[in-house]
């Protein structure tokens, strides 16, 4: 198989590779996703992303019935699972937002009570969408973190996200995760270091040539997370987004993950952009609900928050937030626009 990478930070990567050798693949998904064989699934997930075909592969293996729109529809995907009475319906965590999204007399209008599970992957899952995703609609949600490079790392559990939300949860059946410090050492728990996976579906290459750097048989996601006492993986965020804003290590996702508590936020991407003073500075771009807020409230609403070398130094609102068809956000369209915009200033 060859899979494209997402092509978030650059232009895609067709990654290769082969059939799995055994049932271990689809065995490790099962250990913690609770699939049956014969039901009926509304894959909302892209067909042509890895997490919508790993959902069509594994359904062939289960005999499954494929319920299937040709565009999401936040509505749409809640009628087509009360009306086929789906048990299961695999997204991408902005579909959930979506959904969320959507007026509560919406939300209600549909028999949801033969859905047992919603796998998501793809991109980050906020800890508040979980819980109130799950509030509504019943433990439902899996988690799983992965890439294209590694497939799966770790599985979040219904009982994984209610107790540590914003988590990724433990490596399933088969899996070893380790996180390692820049010289391969391995790192206690609570420590920030780059993600390393061993699994049965690592990728052999880039099409156009290159790899993931792998240690003692360990793959690179490209990511850097913590794990808990319990084992369970944090993703703090890609190792090439940190940025060093005067001296100071910050990672966007925990600062984004910040603004979208906030109840005039409906969608939130941070860059980092260069600094004559700081080195690089903290730009948020903000899609506002509920009334537009402004950039005071939020700055102080981050600092009441966080550390105050986090606080965005600049905040622009935008209608939409620019994605991909997976929903990922594509942050070199920001970084591009905002270098455009300081061109057109100088």
């Amino acid at each position: 198989m060859i899979i494209l990478t997402s092509g978030t930070t650059g232009t895609p990567k067709g990654a290769s590779r082969s059939e799995p050798d055994t049932m271990g693949p689809a065995v490790a998904m099962l250990s913690k996703i609770p699939l049956h064989a014969r039901e009926k699934w509304m894959i909302a997930a892209p067909l042509f992303h890895s997490w919508g075909y790993a959902h069509f592969s594994l359904g062939l293996l289960l005999s499954s019935t494929f319920v299937l729109r040709r565009k999401f529809s936040p509505e749409g995907t809640l009628q087509a699972i009360a009306e086929h009475q789906c048990t299961s319906a695999p997204m991408v965590p902005i579909m959930v937002q979506r959904i969320m999204d959507l007026p509560e007399e919406a939300r209600k209008k549909y028999d949801l009570s033969s859905l047992r599970t919603v796998p998501l992957s793809g991109s980050a899952l906020p800890g508040e969408l979980a819980i109130k995703f799950m509030d509504e609609f019943g433990d439902v949600l899996y988690n799983l973190y992965g890439s294209t490079e590694v497939a799966w790392a770790s599985i979040a559990t219904p009982e994984d996200l209610r107790a540590a939300p914003g988590t990724a949860g433990p490596p399933p059946r088969g899996t070893i995760l380790k996180i390692l410090d820049e010289n391969g050492r391995d790192l206690p728990p609570g420590k920030d270091g780059r993600i390393f996976v061993g699994n049965e579906m690592l990728f052999e290459g880039y099409t156009g040539g290159g790899n993931k750097e792998v240690i003692d048989g360990l793959m690179a996601t490209g990511d850097v997370g913590h794990l808990d006492k319990d084992g369970r993986l944090f993703v703090s965020g890609r190792d090439d987004e940190m940025i060093v804003s005067g001296g100071e290590n910050v990672f966007p996702r925990e600062v984004e993950d910040t603004l979208a508590k906030h109840e005039k936020v409906a969608d939130v991407a941070i860059v980092g952009v260069d600094d004559e003073k700081w080195g690089q500075r903290l730009k948020a771009f903000v899609v506002p609900k509920n009334g537009k807020p402004t950039e005071d409230e939020l700055k102080k609403y981050v600092k009441s928050n966080l550390a105050s070398y986090k606080v965005p130094r600049e905040i622009v609102f935008l209608d939409e937030l620019p994605r991909n068809a997976t929903g990922k956000v594509l942050k070199k369209e920001l970084k591009e626009k905002e270098e455009e915009s300081e061109k057109a200033k100088s």
